[in-house]
């Protein structure tokens, strides 16, 4: 059920479906996707989603932002948790079970991974990777060191329900299905 406030806004071409509560003075704007199929997200006080942003809940994990929160163009947070008055620039990926504390910065193409936890006030540069719980900060050029925190994360299994030796094959055959069109 979508739910919008009376106050918010959401624009024509953006795509909102599913269990999405979109909270007052909220505004999202042009070609965004808050898939709520599959579960809830939850849109706080003015909170800006802004242009391309895909938004996903998950069965077990919820979407919620919190309050005075962009969403930068071409975001993508999937199942997870946003404090109030974060701000998450352009390419951001947040992905399912993660929290972002109160007050921290997201800045252009940067991640953070599964399962992991940015404390409040914290600022992910340009391109970077946060990773663990408490986040750890990697730059692009650190994979292994990235790869010693992010391989305990569980990235397969908390995004397809699979273990990491499970074939691409049929990782896909059960995301095709879930991603099934109810029949009517």
């Amino acid at each position: 059920m979508v739910d919008i406030h009376p106050s918010a806004w959401v624009a024509p071409s953006a795509v909102v479906t599913g269990d999405v509560t979109v909270g007052p003075r909220s505004r999202v704007l042009h070609g965004a996707v808050l898939n709520g199929d599959h579960g809830a997200i939850t849109l706080g006080v003015d909170v800006l989603v802004m242009e391309n942003a895909v938004l996903r809940g998950r069965a077990a994990w919820p979407l919620t932002i919190g309050d005075a929160v962009l969403v930068g163009p071409h975001a993508h947070l999937n199942g997870s948790t946003v404090g109030d008055e974060v701000f998450i620039a352009t390419g951001v990926s947040v992905f399912a079970g993660a929290t972002v504390g109160t007050g921290c910065e997201l800045r252009i193409n940067s991640v953070l991974h599964v399962n992991s936890t940015l404390p409040p006030g914290t600022v992910v540069p340009i391109s970077w990777i946060a990773a663990g719980d408490p986040a750890q900060l990697f730059s692009p050029d650190r994979h292994e060191e990235l790869w010693a925190v992010q391989g305990l994360l569980d990235f397969p299994g908390t995004m397809y329900g699979a273990s990491r030796d499970t074939s691409m094959r049929e990782i896909m055959r059960k995301q095709c299905e879930a991603y099934r069109p109810a029949t009517r």
